[in-house]
């Protein structure tokens, strides 16, 4: 049984001018407020036409259909979150620790702060996951993290790395849902986000080759 077609994503053409450039960046900019504003199941390239005052053969020169808008934001937001994290993991002028922590703020206030894009695009678009687009941004996310965790953890073997580099990610996802779905308050993402790079620090550090154990002579 062939596996049913995914909408059409690619953009019709590239901008090449600083006119068309402002025109795509003026189109995404009122796809956004459309979509926190309508939802996702109101969300039409007529809609996004009137938010950006142009018109829908204007969309159409860059985006061939509302699938292709939504997905652009969505790669936006990856790429947007993926570089700021590397960033900050990437600055090896801090220690681990520090590193660790000022990501779990940066990440967990893109969380709060993106959640209702995120929540209406999950629903306005199916999923992407093998894309090309979002292998790249995970690929490149998990160099970044392998390197970090090996400056944290430096005796510990490559399996006990990645491992922990399943942990990071794990912890970040898991606690940065529950906290975009409550909308916490500066204070508290600091709370969260230090006492679980804290643990997390903690645990990296303790990371060593365990000890074989002797063989008992009968």
């Amino acid at each position: 049984m062939p596996r049913p077609r995914r909408p059409v994503t690619a953009p019709r053409k590239l901008p090449s001018q600083a006119r068309s450039t402002q025109l795509v960046a003026d189109i995404l900019k009122a796809a956004v407020r459309v979509l926190e504003r309508e939802g996702a199941l109101r969300f039409t390239t007529t809609r996004v036409a009137e938010a950006a005052g142009v018109s829908v053969g204007s969309i159409y020169q860059y985006f061939p259909n509302k699938h292709a808008i939504l997905f652009r934001l969505q790669v936006d937001e990856w790429e947007r979150t993926s570089a700021a994290l590397a960033a900050i993991l990437g600055d090896d002028r801090l220690p681990p620790a520090r590193r660790l922590r000022a990501m779990m703020r940066a990440f967990f206030v893109s969380e709060r702060e993106e959640a209702p894009l995120r929540a209406a695009l999950d629903v306005a678009l199916p999923s992407y996951d093998e894309a090309p687009e979002s292998r790249a941004v995970r690929a490149r996310g998990r160099r970044i993290l392998r390197a970090f965790v090996a400056a944290a953890a430096p005796h510990a073997t490559p399996r006990q790395r990645s491992f922990g580099a399943e942990l990071v990610v794990a912890a970040m996802s898991a606690i940065g849902k529950q906290l975009s779905e409550r909308r916490p308050s500066d204070a508290e993402i600091r709370r969260w986000a230090d006492a679980i790079a804290d643990m997390l620090t903690g645990y990296l550090a303790g990371l060593a080759p365990r000890p074989r154990r002797a063989r008992q002579r009968g």
